[in-house]
């Protein structure tokens, strides 16, 4: 009973998440006439998927009970790596597996310390976080790697049946995750390991397996992300995915994840990171000024977290 009534809260936050988009959506359809624009429509799917997919490796971190603050840094990696190579003759698709084989190391580097290490992942991710950055800045010199070959920049900006082709990297990315997260022994792992760490060694789950997978899926779909946004932005940029540690874990947040583990979903992430979007497109085309901006997404979390904890007690 109880995971039944878990199951129809949670569509009912979704219901109530999604009310929100769409009255914001119409919102700002009435307050700038720029939004529901075709170009903007794209831009703003563009920047979705991409927040999207971090999101969703952050959704799997925060299930089990940790936190990754090394994604944005990852992203950097990842766009660094793919364009040094690319620019130095590397063919397209090795170019990519080699990108995206990095940042799984690095995600998976961040588990060891933290499942062997004993580090708190808030600590192990941080330390992650400066490090990765330095990377980035010592392979680019902190310079932009530009050249890249119009065959790899051209795809983010293909249009398919109407949406941009980074939609439909999100959507294979959003089925194999709730797959993973809601038919697989493996997502009941995370959620039971996220309740209760020794309940779930003491029922034979394999801690350490749960520890270095959630955290190399994290660094996996940075990793992607990173690919993504290169071949968006048609160069390396040292200073890529800076700040969006932020936008992933308010995503995941806002989409009914908490951060004491156990509980989250797929879809409320998916929702939570149109929302954030959402806010970030509409303020910068209402000319609010950015920081405000900051200032609601930080509000956001800090509501939801709030929240969380408020039927946490009234369940207890």
């Amino acid at each position: 009973m109880k995971l039944l009534s878990n199951k129809h809260r949670f569509r009912i936050a979704e219901g109530n998440l999604l009310v929100i988009v769409v009255v914001l959506m119409v919102i700002l359809s009435f307050a700038t006439k720029n939004f529901f624009t075709a170009n903007n429509m794209r831009n703003l799917v563009r920047q979705t998927s991409v927040n999207g997919i971090i999101a969703l490796g952050m959704t799997f971190v925060i299930i089990s009970g940790g936190i990754d603050l090394s994604v944005g840094s990852v992203v950097g990696v990842s766009s660094i790596v793919v364009s040094k190579l690319l620019v130095s003759g590397v063919g397209i698709l090795p170019a990519l597996l080699i990108a995206v084989l990095v940042s799984t190391t690095l995600g998976l580097l961040n588990g060891w310390i933290i499942h062997y290490g004993k580090v708190p992942p808030f600590i192990a991710t941080l330390g992650m976080m400066q490090a990765a950055r330095g990377i980035v800045m010592l392979l680019s010199n902190a310079r932009m790697i530009a050249g890249l070959p119009k065959s790899f920049t051209a795809f983010a900006q293909k249009v398919i049946i109407g949406f941009p082709s980074l939609f439909f990297v999100w959507l294979v990315v959003i089925l194999i995750t709730f797959i993973l997260t809601t038919k697989t022994v493996f997502g009941r792992n995370i959620f039971a390991y996220g309740s209760n760490v020794e309940a779930a060694r003491l029922s034979g789950i394999n801690t350490a397996k749960v520890t270095l997978s959630v955290y190399a899926m994290s660094g996996l779909l940075s990793g992607i992300a990173g690919i993504l946004m290169t071949s968006r932005l048609g160069n390396g940029i040292p200073t890529a995915g800076q700040g969006y540690e932020m936008d992933a874990i308010a995503s995941a947040v806002v989409g009914g994840a908490s951060l004491s583990g156990g509980s989250g979903t797929i879809l409320g992430t998916v929702l939570g990171a149109l929302l954030i979007s959402l806010i970030q497109n509409g303020g910068n085309l209402l000319g609010i000024n950015a920081f405000i901006l900051q200032i609601i997404v930080g509000v956001l979390i800090v509501g939801s977290v709030w929240i969380d904890q408020k039927r946490k007690n009234v369940k207890s």
